[in-house]
């Protein structure tokens, strides 16, 4: 029998924490599911770490994915490979909490309406140091239709659901949709949950069950001016594509707050920055 959930893990450059990702996923109080691994051919040594969980029982690691192609090419990858009823994406360097998948999956079993489920996360530097809690899921909270799941999105100015860490939702949809959306690059995970949202309802979980690590070489924090003209686009298209739901207000402030949010990312990027630089301060003079 196929299993409940499919976790999955497109692996690039990982190598400093996806033995800790791949131990949350696998120290889990939910037992019915099983992990997909690929590495899209890292330079790092990803690859050998990933293969000395060759023999654990649940993973299946996929040989590596060729060089290109972007996120969504490894992504697509391992999704592709899933075989059960929900789907869960773990990127190599996040990590959720032992009760995420128990947790999500009863939210989706106790609401057959629902087609994706989301929680809040804490926010982590490179050492996995918590520097933010709780975030995520602005002006949604339990059973929400998908329509209004899309308009707080728009309206909000970010990706209200997080990143993929935080989200579980239908296989089966994801293949209807063709796959990941990569019209807006940096939007591969809101873009997608929009399209899954409007297939049925959404189950909002104010508990933070994953964690994001943020890092220097966090793309989304680096290009937060690109990622914020993406959003902007993305709202523009998500108002076209569903007539009614998204008001010329909601538009507006959520382009606002794009613009805000690419800010606020570069701040929090230079508060990272000079935290790591005095940790590396202190350190060398130990």
């Amino acid at each position: 029998m196929n299993p409940k959930v499919s976790v999955v893990i497109p692996a690039y450059n990982n190598a400093h924490y996806i033995a800790e990702t791949l131990d949350s996923v696998l120290n889990q109080t939910y037992d019915d599911f099983e992990v997909i691994i690929a590495d899209h051919s890292s330079i790092d040594g990803t690859a050998e770490i990933i293969n000395k969980y060759a023999d654990h029982p649940k993973i299946r690691i996929l040989s590596p994915t060729v060089v290109g192609g972007g996120a969504q090419a490894n992504w697509n990858r391992v999704s592709s490979e899933a075989t059960g009823t929900y789907l869960k994406l773990v990127c190599g360097d996040d990590v959720i909490a032992p009760t995420a998948l128990a947790e999500q999956v009863a939210a989706l079993e106790s609401h057959p309406s629902a087609v994706l489920v989301a929680c809040l996360r804490d926010l982590m530097d490179a050492n996995g140091e918590i520097f933010i809690r709780s975030r995520g899921l602005q002006g949604i909270s339990g059973l929400v239709t998908g329509e209004e799941a899309i308009r707080q999105t728009v309206r909000n100015g970010t990706n209200i659901f997080g990143e993929p860490a935080c989200v579980m939702f239908k296989r089966e949809l994801l293949e209807l949709e063709g796959g990941w959306d990569n019209s807006y690059p940096y939007l591969i995970d809101e873009a997608t949950y929009a399209r899954i949202c409007q297939h049925g309802d959404v189950v909002a979980l104010r508990k933070s069950l994953a964690f994001f690590r943020i890092s220097a070489s966090q793309w989304s924090v680096r290009l937060a001016r690109k990622q914020s003209d993406q959003a902007i686009a993305f709202h523009r298209q998500v108002s076209k594509q569903i007539p009614g739901v998204i008001s010329s207000l909601d538009l507006g402030l959520g382009n606002l707050k794009a613009i805000a949010m690419s800010y606020a990312r570069r701040l929090v990027y230079l508060r990272l920055r000079g935290r790591m630089g005095r940790e590396k301060a202190v350190e060398s003079t130990v």
